[in-house]
């Protein structure tokens, strides 16, 4: 049982071995994305399991030709985490989160503007990061921690490519702006 055909079709037979590949295969992939949302190793802990447990439930709704199986997971898992973080912290939107930004900048000027790879600058974007919107912060993990392409993100969001490409230009326009004020 080495392929992800073979444990699949082991988890549909509730073959508990094939939980278990399941689970040691990607296992450490679901939680790496959920901790680095929750921050609480115990809270991310819960969340795979029950990224898991619904995967075993769904696991015939699972189509190969639209994701691979990791991807599957993460999708199932953003879905849990998402909903974990809306019921516990309310959505909060600023006033400068609704504001344009005055300057129309290019996407390299952003690019070149939040990536100086200063320390002071990383710690600046990790606490920024901190107080975005749940969605708006997976997208950032997904894309630029765990250097998903965006079609990869566009299937765990169930969002198109498009849009997220524009959902991150305008985060990253957001995040600009709030380097500026420090």
């Amino acid at each position: 049982m080495n392929t992800d055909k073979e444990i699949i079709e082991a988890v549909a037979d509730g073959e508990r071995k094939g939980q278990s590949l399941m689970v040691g295969r990607y296992g450490q992939q679901v939680f790496a994305m959920i901790v680095r949302q929750v921050g609480n190793a115990m809270d991310a802990e819960e969340l795979t399991q029950d990224t898991f447990l619904r995967a075993f439930s769904h696991i015939g709704s699972y189509d190969p030709s639209r994701a691979s199986l990791g991807t599957w997971l993460c999708r199932i898992a953003y879905r849990l985490t998402l909903d974990f973080l809306k019921r516990r912290r309310p959505l909060i939107v600023s006033i400068e989160d609704t504001e344009v930004l005055q300057t129309d900048l290019s996407e390299e000027q952003l690019a070149a503007e939040l990536s100086t790879g200063s320390e002071e600058r990383i710690r600046q974007l990790e606490l920024l990061m901190d107080d975005l919107p749940p969605d708006e912060r997976l997208l950032l993990t997904l894309y630029y921690f765990e250097n998903r392409p965006l079609d990869e993100c566009a299937f765990i969001m169930d969002a198109t490519a498009h849009a997220l490409a524009n959902r991150l230009y305008r985060i990253r326009r957001k995040l600009f702006k709030q380097l500026q004020k420090i």
